[in-house]
């Protein structure tokens, strides 16, 4: 599945919500933030949104 991280720099309004997930699926997703310098959260968001959009 391919995705594009999403500039932050306009964000919409949020809410604050708590993941648990394995190490090394986070260490994947840290690796990505790294590569693209953006952080972790912005990864996952980008990620959901994705899968979501194409799921419709």
């Amino acid at each position: 599945m391919n995705f594009e991280i999403k500039n932050t720099k306009q964000k919409d309004p949020a809410i604050y919500k708590t993941l648990y997930i394995k190490q090394s699926l986070a260490d994947k997703i840290e690796k990505i933030a790294n590569e693209n310098e953006t952080s972790w959260n912005n990864v996952v968001i980008s990620m959901i949104e994705s899968y979501l959009k194409e799921d419709k």
